[in-house]
């Protein structure tokens, strides 16, 4: 019997701790499980974020394990290693599908029937990796995709026309990575084309503005990495988005990572696709309309992940 109100985060690091404390400040859920291979570091989280309930909603936050887990809505995996110095993005990968071959076959043992958020990076590649080591639906297996990235487009545009970023509607598709692309051709503010009210605040050097932007947010997490070390507060506010669409089931228009089934001429990967997501995970991917231009980048993303994807030992 699944809990639609029980959430577990795997692992406890930076980004799994960072979710967690998004969560809690949202309230979705009454229950939240958190588990780690260290578990002394689980419990000490799991203290900490609990010693601000008393500021928050009522929530029962606990170090457990993945038995905890079997009756969750959403499973969210953030455990995975990171790349070292002479480290390839291939033996990163290795790395991280060998956790997951560890991790999931815990989750499946115990009759979980929820759906199953990967966050570890590279995302699309493990996220097609989940999917076919549970052998679960690939529309309960998803990705957090580029929810971040296009959440970057949004504030990088709205700094530049000087509007609240939430009245701006563009999207990132394609691998959350160096291939990624913008949809610059369906993008607006409130409904008024994108060049037009870039006109009307006084920008008139289009191509160049959307291609400084573009770098801009494909090169965020570097740029963050560079500074701090690791980014995590703003993918653990994209994933508690997620969490919130899946346990409102609201039907919202998420770009995140999902095994496409021929949308776009696209099938045997995952990647960043619009889609609908509601409780049951994806209900639909969504074909957008999309430039002569951005429908070559989305193809020339995927074939760059289905080489990646190729190589797997799985």
């Amino acid at each position: 019997m699944i809990n639609p109100r029980k959430v577990a985060v795997v692992g406890c690091g930076f980004v799994g701790s960072s979710i967690a404390f998004s969560l809690m400040q949202r309230g979705l859920f009454s229950e939240l499980v958190l588990i780690d291979a260290n578990q002394a570091k689980a419990e000490g989280e799991a203290m900490d974020l609990g010693h601000g309930l008393p500021y928050t909603a009522a929530m029962d936050i606990y170090a457990g394990s993945y038995q905890d887990a079997a009756d969750c809505s959403l499973i969210i995996i953030t455990a995975g290693a990171n790349q070292k110095p002479g480290e390839t993005r291939l033996d990163l990968i290795g790395k991280n599908v060998a956790i997951l071959k560890s991790i999931l076959p815990q989750i499946t043992a115990v009759g979980f029937e929820g759906i199953l958020l990967l966050v570890s990076n590279p995302v699309d590649v493990l996220t097609y990796a989940a999917q076919r080591i549970s052998g679960y639906p690939a529309r309960r297996v998803i990705g957090s995709g580029t929810v971040l990235d296009t959440a970057r487009l949004k504030y990088q545009l709205g700094r530049h026309l000087d509007v609240d970023s939430r009245s701006v509607h563009a999207v990132i598709i394609g691998e959350h990575g160096d291939s990624e692309l913008a949809v610059w051709s369906g993008a607006n503010v409130s409904g008024i084309d994108l060049n037009h009210f870039c006109e009307l605040r006084g920008h008139f050097d289009h191509q160049g503005s959307m291609q400084r932007i573009y770098e801009s947010v494909r090169d965020s997490a570097y740029q963050i990495i560079e500074r701090k070390g690791a980014t995590y507060y703003g993918i653990a506010m994209a994933v508690a988005r997620i969490a919130e669409c899946i346990v409102k089931d609201e039907h919202a228009v998420l770009p995140i990572s999902v095994e496409p089934e021929g949308e776009y001429g696209l099938s045997g990967l995952a990647l960043s696709l619009p889609s609908v997501v509601g409780k049951n995970g994806v209900e639909k991917v969504l074909e957008i309309p999309l430039s002569p231009e951005e429908s070559a980048a989305l193809l020339d993303s995927a074939l760059q992940l289905q080489k990646v994807i190729s190589q797997l030992k799985l």
